[in-house]
């Protein structure tokens, strides 16, 4: 008979079904955009300055790195739910500032507000409050793969959806999907924790605790690595592999469906049976494995989706397996204000990987993309091995989870 606690209970399914669809329904907006926008920024005033595309593209960026841990601290004094909702608001707003801009600037105006609505931190450490330490990751696994499958989906269907509504319908379906996701986080997430009020925050054991700064440089390279193969592969699958770009989505969409069938085995051993450290380190030397199939063997349309699906399948444990350590690693009552520092290195990372990577192609070559950050997993697998994995600790009682 096996033991109830291998179980998710009721509450943590909807719990991670729920916040999932939270994250899902915010990011689906923003993911519907990427594909279209630099073709409708040539039609506004100011949209002939690639450069102001760009900005305003990474504005986003920018924003969140800058709030994620003011959110985190504030869901920790205030609550979280509380700070999800203004989060949500404030985004909302921006969609609906970018769907009435007229001009690039105004652009820029709305995609600064949607980054201020940076509620990541928030929305895991609320994960991590309502689930069991046993369960965690797998949440936190619900909450990476609806990331994953609306970026694969929004491939698909942002192309068809600018052609319906244009890019004003589709900044008002991102505010729009915003408000869902409000009326969703309080009528189907269970109720949070009281929230510290004005208990001191050990910030000083965030900032410097060893293994969370660990932690915080795993998903930096993560992110870096994500962004820079990024701006390389989807002229690789045109240029190696002869596949037009409006086609690109036959080969994102099966390789993250299929990679969250591998990833599931993966999760259940790392915290059924206890194996997080040898599952996030293989998954780490899995990533490596990936940038150096791509250097060397990165020439046709098969290898380059073999890649692709083993990039996504390490991503994707990673993703689910980082935000987890980071709550059992922080303290209980900082657990906001550790993944606002985790949500904003992340931020960084996107940011730094996407100019570095252009760069470094732009005058070196594709397969100096991939060498690059080789180096740096290889670097980043070195200290994750010398990491100390938080042990798992009793379950809790019946009461905390029904």
């Amino acid at each position: 008979m096996s033991d109830p606690n291998d179980r998710m209970s009721p509450a943590e399914r909807r719990v991670g079904a729920s916040l999932a669809s939270i994250f899902a329904l915010r990011m689906l907006g923003l993911f519907l955009i990427l594909p279209v926008f630099s073709v409708y920024a040539k039609t506004l005033p100011g949209g002939d300055n690639l450069a102001m595309i760009g900005f305003a593209l990474g504005a986003y960026g920018l924003t969140q790195a800058v709030f994620q841990i003011p959110y985190g601290i504030a869901s920790d004094l205030w609550g979280r739910k509380q700070v999800i909702v203004v989060g949500l608001l404030i985004f909302a707003l921006g969609s609906f500032v970018a769907a009435w801009a007229p001009s690039l600037n105004w652009i820029i105006v709305g995609r600064v507000l949607q980054g201020a609505g940076a509620i990541s931190a928030a929305v895991t450490a609320l994960a991590a409050d309502l689930t069991r330490e046993e369960h965690r990751t797998k949440v936190m696994a619900m909450i990476g793969s609806s990331i994953g499958l609306v970026f694969a989906l929004s491939l698909v269907g942002a192309p068809l959806l600018y052609g319906w509504i244009g890019m004003g319908g589709l900044f008002c379906m991102t505010g729009a999907l915003a408000l869902g996701a409000i009326g969703l986080l309080l009528k189907a997430v269970p109720p949070a924790p009281a929230p510290l009020g004005h208990e001191k925050l050990p910030m000083r054991r965030v900032l410097f605790d060893v293994d969370l700064l660990r932690l915080n440089l795993g998903i930096f390279v993560l992110h870096m690595v994500q962004m820079a193969m990024f701006v390389v592969l989807p002229h690789a699958l045109v240029d190696h592999g002869g596949l037009a770009a409006a086609a690109h989505w036959k080969v994102y969409l099966p390789a993250v469906l299929v990679s969250f069938a591998v990833m599931v085995p993966a999760i259940i051993a790392a915290e059924r049976k206890d194996k997080m450290r040898p599952v996030f380190l293989a998954a780490i030397g899995l990533l490596l494995v990936v940038q150096l199939g791509l250097f060397v063997f990165g020439e046709s349309l098969w290898s380059l989706a073999l890649w692709l699906l083993l990039f996504f399948v390490a991503f994707n444990v990673l993703e689910a397996t980082l935000p987890s350590l980071v709550s059992r690693t922080a303290p209980p009552s900082a657990k906001g204000a550790a993944l606002g520092v985790y949500n904003t290195t992340q931020a960084i990372g996107l940011f730094i990987g996407g100019a570095l990577g252009g760069y470094i192609a732009q005058h070196f070559g594709d397969n100096a993309v991939f060498a690059t950050c080789a180096g740096l997993i290889v670097l980043w697998l070195a200290v994750a091995n010398s990491m100390n994995f938080p042990q798992r600790r009793p379950a809790p009682t019946a009461a905390q989870t029904n």
